[in-house]
């Protein structure tokens, strides 16, 4: 029940009204059972004090400061003592109210009341083999029924109350009895269908954060290699590779330490986002970047991929007032008909970004090596 109150959306969506209501009534399930229960007897209060039943005015005065205390333990975090002490005061209330006024009063009708009450909570108060408790508790909660039945089938109540006065705890005792099954019910399914709810979005936010980068927030290569190979799998779609890395970003983290490291590695996600915006982006690992420049040919791709690399080397990363330059090498390939999957075409970028490594630098490659053409 606590995970179903506890409920997180992550779609935007604000949950309506309702579903606001239901969540706070099964967060607090407990202390509304036992003001309600306060409610019922401080009625029976009023009731029996018009019946002149004074026993039974006491009685019941004495169940709403029962229930009051109960209140303030679920408050205190003291549940199983609330539990039992539900079941007991129902049940001697049942017992007491039964030889006041008989059964034609219909007050049994209080013990069926705490049947939803036994399960709804005994579910999340016994684990395991200890349910089997619950089942003894509804079997105890029936046997006293039997019991009281027999006990004054044919024996006349302590008080003749006025026909009147019996319809009305009739209907109160049967109104009591429905009313439980109901909420309760309604409670049972909706923690349920929302305990559903709340896996699936969990099981979508673990899926998530498997193909997530969790630094940069960028796709990892879980993540980035199935939509290299969807747009492989279309032969109508073009689309280019390009293979960012960091040059010796390794003195970053000497010089300024791996936070600002993190920093400069955050501060070039945000660049790539601006200058390349609607391209899918992998850290594929470390100070390495993977681009997806999708419906673009190779001469667009440099285009683009060159300002990229220009707009980087002059845009230092701001740490503690500390302005830290760095340069990337970019290796750029697009997509041939010789590449079947996409680790072959990323490995071809990767190829080009490593010559790029070798010969200076800060510049983009986009054909072979043997043909010697860098920019």
């Amino acid at each position: 029940m606590d995970s179903a109150a506890n409920q997180k959306t992550n779609t935007g969506i604000k949950p309506s009204p309702l579903h606001q209501a239901l969540l706070y009534l099964v967060k607090n399930a407990y202390s509304f059972t036992s003001a309600v229960m306060g409610l019922v007897h401080a009625t029976l209060v009023i009731i029996f004090w018009f019946a002149g039943v004074e026993e039974l005015v006491i009685f019941n005065l004495v169940s709403v400061i029962i229930y009051i205390f109960c209140t303030i333990l679920c408050k205190l975090n003291h549940i199983m003592t609330v539990y039992a002490a539900i079941i007991i005061e129902v049940t001697v209330y049942t017992a007491v109210s039964t030889y006041y006024v008989g059964l034609r009063c219909g007050t049994y009708c209080f013990l069926f009341s705490i049947i939803p009450i036994i399960i709804y909570f005994g579910s999340s108060l016994f684990k395991g083999k200890n349910r089997w408790g619950v089942v003894f508790v509804l079997f105890l909660n029936f046997l006293c029924f039997i019991l009281l039945y027999v006990r004054f089938f044919n024996e006349a109540p302590a008080y003749a109350v006025s026909p009147e006065i019996m319809l009305i705890l009739v209907i109160f005792s049967a109104f009591a009895m429905v009313f439980s099954v109901m909420f309760y019910n309604v409670m049972f399914i909706f923690s349920s269908e929302n305990q559903v709810i709340i896996l699936k979005q969990e099981n979508r936010q673990l899926s998530a954060d498997a193909q997530e980068d969790p630094l940069t927030s960028l796709l990892n290569r879980r993540g980035f290699l199935p939509l290299v190979k969807d747009i492989m799998d279309d032969e109508s779609k073009h689309f280019c590779i390009a293979f960012c890395d960091l040059d010796d970003f390794k003195r970053v983290n000497d010089s300024y330490g791996h936070e600002a490291g993190d920093e400069v590695l955050k501060h070039i996600t945000r660049m790539i986002k601006r200058e390349l915006p609607g391209c899918d982006i992998c850290r594929w690992g470390g100070e390495e970047f993977v681009i997806l420049l999708k419906d673009s040919t190779l001469i667009m791709a440099k285009g683009q991929v060159e300002r990229l690399r220009k707009s980087i080397e002059s845009n230092p990363t701001t740490f503690f007032s500390k302005k830290i330059f760095v340069t990337t090498t970019i290796g750029l390939e697009e997509n041939l008909k010789i590449y079947n999957d996409p680790e072959s075409i990323i490995k071809a970028a990767d190829k080009r970004m490593y010559y790029g490594k070798q010969h200076g630098k800060n510049i983009l490659v986009f054909e072979d090596a043997e043909e010697e053409q860098a920019e």
